[in-house]
């Protein structure tokens, strides 16, 4: 059994401790990894697998994903707007719905080919300059945009906090707002934090070098 694997069946466990009824989603982050890399874990049997860039994506997935239906794609980083076609082509969950423009194209084109996709609303939970998301006190508003005019299947919100020491802060306050808009889904936590956003509700977790090793 390659190391991926081990690692996968330890979070696994650590999840077990904390979700008895083991129901969230673990999102293998696999960019800057090659696909020769990730196979192993593709062969195992996961399913859900995370990448931030929409040409990276294309080249490692587009061929193996029309022989592995189940297989399921995650949009997890920034998206810019002009790659919202091939993204809505390529992806099944995008995480980073940041702005109405990002909205009105995701809609437009996943419209064009009658395709459904799985959206998380990106909130910038510490309102950083340097961070995209929704700033807080307007994650409401644009929710009730993206399902009631632009016609988006959004599941939850989804947060990337910031390295600050208050992770728990964050983690809380996220998973309020997301319960107050009646959501089921939350996109949070990540390798250093995962257990206490399962603390906190989160259904998707993305894990990158927990699973696969540091990023050279």
């Amino acid at each position: 059994m390659s190391n991926i694997i081990e690692r996968l069946n330890k979070i696994k466990a650590n999840i077990t401790k904390v979700d008895i009824n083991n129901t969230a989603n673990i999102v293998a982050v696999s960019k800057t990894f090659p696909l020769e890399h990730v196979m192993p874990l593709v062969n195992y049997g996961h399913i859900h697998f995370g990448e931030n860039k929409v040409q990276e994506a294309d080249a490692k997935w587009s061929v193996i994903k029309k022989s592995r239906k189940n297989l399921r794609l995650h949009m997890i980083g920034k998206l810019q707007t002009n790659k919202s076609k091939k993204a809505v082509e390529l992806f099944d969950y995008i995480h980073s719905v940041d702005s109405q423009k990002l909205a009105d194209n995701l809609s437009k084109f996943q419209s064009a080919i009658k395709k459904s996709i799985n959206y998380f609303i990106q909130v910038n939970i510490g309102n950083e300059t340097q961070k995209s998301g929704i700033p807080l006190n307007e994650v409401d508003a644009f929710y009730n945009y993206c399902v009631k005019e632009k016609k988006m299947n959004i599941l939850g919100l989804m947060i990337i906090p910031p390295n600050d020491g208050k992770v728990t802060e964050y983690f809380k306050s996220v998973s309020e707002l997301n319960s107050s808009l009646g959501l089921k889904e939350l996109s949070m936590g990540m390798s250093a934090d995962y257990i206490e956003a399962l603390n906190f509700k989160a259904t998707y977790l993305r894990l990158g070098s927990a699973i696969f090793g540091q990023r050279t």
